[in-house]
């Protein structure tokens, strides 16, 4: 059995780890630590999860939850994954990290986004970034995987077939995103609040989102070019999932069935990523609960445009789920091991 510990267990994606993992053939959960509901057990924190964990909530004693587990996942904002990162390679734990702190390359780029110092560089460079559809033999092999976030991973789903295969304008890419409001994490915020979100939809921070670098770094990669994108990210009342209409020019003129060939030969072993069939888009319904990406897609001849709408369920494939894909990746079990369950519909 795979020994497992969750850093910041009570917020929305720790929960959702939880919920997940206690179902999971191969894994005992051995540690969950919380800053503000020390002594408790979980499911009384999370009602929900009591017939799924005994476990208490306990202090965030590092050292003690090394020693004591084969594989940390932390679920913290940026800048605080650092030094439990350190301490827990140092003591032969495995770590998945869900906040932002090693999933860019850069320690400049990093800095100059999230306003704080990263101090290991050296782990910075030898984290893999978390996308098993892109990365999954460097992921097999790492000791810290940066689990991708939730906007970046529809979005590099949705182009990477394209990207790949040189048929997008590198310049071209418009990348719209609506998210539900668990995407904003469990703490009190008044852009949350029920009355002021409900029955609206709204832009945020147009031009300037911290996913930006994240996106544009993979999307690179991908295209063996830079990439420049436009990301418009907006709040929707609803509690989870995320849907991208992603638009870019095509480089050359190909079919709206060339197109749909390729995106199903590219995905078509992925147990995760479903290409729907010609004509049909998908909706954030369909994958709540799941760690399913449903992609669509539409060639507009008249333009020489592509359009590719993705959709995920924010806390499953954007986050935890995806960080328990990563960690059967990690110990070299079969890749949907924990993950092998339908959406909730309706």
């Amino acid at each position: 059995m795979i020994k497992a510990s969750i850093i910041g267990a009570t917020g929305y994606t720790g929960a959702e780890l939880v919920r997940i993992l206690s179902r999971h053939p191969q894994v005992e959960l051995v540690a969950l630590t919380s800053q503000s509901y020390v002594g408790q057990e979980l499911g009384r924190v999370f009602p929900h999860l009591k017939p799924a964990t005994t476990l208490v909530c306990s202090e965030q004693d590092v050292l003690k939850v090394a020693r004591e587990s084969d594989v940390i996942f932390t679920a913290l904002p940026h800048g605080l994954s650092v030094p439990i990162v350190q301490e827990a390679i140092e003591n032969g734990a495995k770590v998945i990290d869900l906040g932002a702190d090693f999933r860019l390359d850069d320690q400049a780029e990093y800095e100059h986004w999230y306003k704080v110092e990263h101090h290991a560089s050296g782990l910075l460079a030898e984290a893999v970034y978390g996308l098993p559809e892109i990365n999954r033999e460097k992921i097999a092999r790492a000791r810290v995987v940066g689990n991708p976030g939730c906007y970046p991973t529809s979005a590099i789903l949705g182009l990477a077939p394209l990207l790949k295969k040189g048929l997008l304008q590198a310049n071209s890419v418009i990348i719209d995103s609506k998210s539900g409001v668990s995407g904003a994490g469990r703490g009190l915020s008044l852009g949350v609040h029920y009355s002021e979100c409900n029955d609206s939809i709204k832009a945020y921070n147009v031009g300037g989102h911290r996913h930006i670098p994240e996106i544009e770094q993979e999307l690179s990669k991908l295209a063996g070019e830079k990439v420049a994108i436009s990301f418009t990210p907006h709040l929707t009342p609803m509690t989870r999932g995320i849907l991208s209409t992603i638009y870019g020019n095509l480089t050359k003129d190909v079919s709206y069935q060339e197109v749909h060939q390729l995106y199903s030969e590219f995905y078509g072993e992925e147990p995760f990523v479903q290409v729907l069939p010609l004509g049909e888009l998908p909706q954030t319904k369909w994958c709540y609960g799941s760690n399913h990406c449903f992609i669509g897609l539409v060639v507009d001849p008249r333009v020489n445009r592509v359009i590719v709408v993705a959709a995920i369920d924010n806390l499953v494939k954007g986050a935890s789920g995806q960080a328990v894909q990563n960690m059967n990746l990690l110990f070299g079990l079969p890749e949907t091991s924990g993950l092998e369950f339908a959406g909730i519909y309706p």
